[in-house]
């Protein structure tokens, strides 16, 4: 018997833009040995570093497994806006093992439990279990006294969405309809579930996303609204870069569509590292990877992308590579977040892990829980 849902928009919630006031942000220490070379500890270095820049202007939830608590509640021992939480994960992705969180009109706040399948499950996920991950997000509300909407079994991590909190939703071809999401439902299908689930009404379908992006092209590295109306989109110039295609493909769908306002989009071309990322022979004397873990090869090309930022309450992180166009990244966002502090933080440790910022971050917005 297919499972019968109680859809947020029919009880009037809908999923706000990174960019409305959060009551904070969830994290997760990162461990695993097949994602952060030499027992993580440069990792860790930048993720405190995230941790704290944070903290400067909302409250930081940072998850850490039982063997890891205590050292966790030591290092940020009289920090405030850090509070510490013992959930076990699998890795440190918060922005997809999370939950999506969605509000109201009355500013109640809920959050959307997905199907987690380390972004492919049998067919091509990145680590053969991901339990824990997979039970994070409930875990999570329960913990912070949030009512959850179960999506299960409906494959989906939060990296994979961008709204502007106004109806409109960006999404990848290349992510959502990768047979290891959700095969047995059409575009149509899935389509009509996320619009149920976050309170949309019109979604833009980009064909990819960035170049080897392991997550099957998230949206989140590729595309993204910094105010309703206006876009940053991943962008390279160089013709032999296979980007340039994929980037101009998106640019070709967001020049005819339109948001839900009816608005055509403002694009702002974001250009991706001169030099591209790669993993060294260093990074890789480091990992340990488990059995069915996705395994990296030298030189293999990473996915960077300056697309991939975290909105603060009072900041903009921005990634950096050590390339010249970092110094492009912090420009722009500076003009387009005028009313907040650009950090730029030091992100190639984050990106030999397979993701960035965005990705180790999940807005939880301002409001209140209230039980169902």
């Amino acid at each position: 018997m297919e499972k019968q849902y109680i859809f947020p928009v029919e009880e009037g919630f809908y999923m706000p833009a990174e960019y409305a006031p959060h009551k904070g942000c969830l994290m997760i220490w990162p461990v695993r040995p097949g994602s952060w070379p030499h027992g993580a500890k440069k990792a860790q270095e930048i993720f405190s570093r995230v941790i704290t820049t944070i903290a400067l202007s909302e409250t930081v939830y940072l998850l850490a497994g039982k063997k890891e608590i205590d050292d966790v509640i030591a290092r940020f021992e009289g920090e405030e806006n850090i509070r510490i939480l013992e959930i076990e994960t699998n890795d440190a992705w918060a922005r997809d093992v999370g939950p999506t969180f969605v509000t109201n009109a009355k500013g109640e706040v809920r959050g959307i439990d997905w199907c987690f399948n380390a972004w492919g499950g049998t067919y091509d996920g990145l680590y053969a279990h991901w339990e824990q991950d997979d039970l994070a997000a409930g875990e999570i509300c329960r913990q912070l006294g949030y009512s959850v909407y179960d999506a299960h079994p409906f494959v989906l991590e939060g990296g994979a969405i961008h709204t502007d909190g106004e109806g409109t939703l960006l999404v990848t071809e290349a992510c959502l309809l990768s047979p290891g999401r959700n095969p047995q439902l059409s575009k149509a299908q899935i389509e009509e579930r996320l619009k149920h689930c976050l309170g949309i009404s019109k979604i833009i379908w980009l064909p990819h996303g960035i170049v080897q992006d392991e997550t099957n092209e998230h949206v989140d590295n590729v595309c993204a609204f910094v105010r309703p109306g206006e876009v940053v989109l991943a962008w390279s110039e160089e013709e032999d870069d296979p980007q340039s295609s994929y980037s101009k493909s998106c640019l070709e769908v967001l020049t005819k569509e339109r948001d839900a306002k009816g608005r055509a989009l403002i694009v702002h071309k974001l250009p991706v590292p001169k030099r591209p990322v790669c993993i060294t022979r260093e990074d890789l004397s480091g990992l340990s990877f488990e059995e069915g873990e996705d395994e990296r090869l030298e030189g293999e090309r990473l996915a960077a992308s300056y697309v991939n930022f975290y909105l603060s309450n009072g900041g903009v992180l921005i990634p950096q590579f050590g390339d010249e166009n970092d110094a492009v990244a912090v420009e722009l966002f500076t003009s387009l977040f005028p009313d907040r502090t650009v950090y730029p933080i030091p992100a190639r440790e984050i990106l030999v892990g397979g993701g960035n910022i965005h990705c180790i971050t999940q807005q939880i917005p301002l409001g209140t829980g209230l039980s169902k």
